[in-house]
């Protein structure tokens, strides 16, 4: 069993990271092989539109044509058995290298032949984490959800089951009284940091263990 999860932060050691490091633990806990890549860390392009991956006798056999950092990475994913994506959440979306990273994980396996959807013939199973510093009740009205559908219907291209977990109300800096951010109320960020982020990790985990198991 291999696990690759990927993160979409700049930050290595921030929420985001912190509850993918919690999805492996759990899929570890299954016996699974992991691997955690942060994605600010590689030199990389979105797609190009170059249509390398849709000629008629390619042979990029689901991986993108461009040669990068990021194609090592799109290799293995297509040999492994659970993907976990994570990113928090800027202007109502995903970073812009998370989606410059679907980008070239997504097309090249989307097919635009009758028939089918998918040119990938396994299966990978998926979670998507999303850390925000926004309320569950403001991410509802802001309609976040259909963000996460329309990756989550990107995901299907594994032929997989895919799971959505949501971090709200994230604690943002490490000393609020260094930025201007009077709209947030410092202690209660630090509540909802001692006592709901350690439940968001143990969501994470039961994440990875249950995506695991059932790969």
């Amino acid at each position: 069993m291999k696990v690759i999860a990927i993160n979409g932060s700049p930050r290595e050691n921030g929420n985001t990271a912190v509850l993918l490091q919690n999805a492996l633990r759990g899929a570890e806990s299954n016996g699974a092989e992991t691997e955690l890549v942060n994605l600010y860390d590689l030199n990389f392009k979105g797609c190009i539109s170059c249509f390398v991956c849709k000629r008629k006798g390619n042979t990029c056999d689901g991986i993108c044509a461009m040669k990068d950092d990021l194609t090592k990475v799109l290799e293995n994913i297509l040999t492994c058995d659970v993907l976990l994506l994570g990113s928090p959440i800027y202007f109502g979306n995903i970073t812009g290298e998370l989606r410059s990273f679907l980008e070239r994980l997504c097309y090249p396996n989307l097919s635009y032949n009758e028939g089918s959807r998918s040119v990938f013939h396994g299966k990978i199973a998926s979670g998507f984490i999303y850390s925000m510093n926004v309320p569950e009740e403001q991410m509802k009205l802001l309609n976040y959800g259909a963000v996460f559908e329309q990756n989550k219907n990107l995901l299907q291209l594994f032929n997989g089951n895919s799971e959505i977990l949501c971090a709200n109300d994230t604690y943002q800096f490490k000393e609020y009284s260094l930025y201007e951010a009077s709209r947030f109320d410092e202690a209660h960020k630090a509540k909802v940091k001692a006592e709901q982020f350690p439940s968001d990790c143990q969501r994470a985990f039961e994440m990875g263990a249950r995506l695991t198991s059932c790969s």
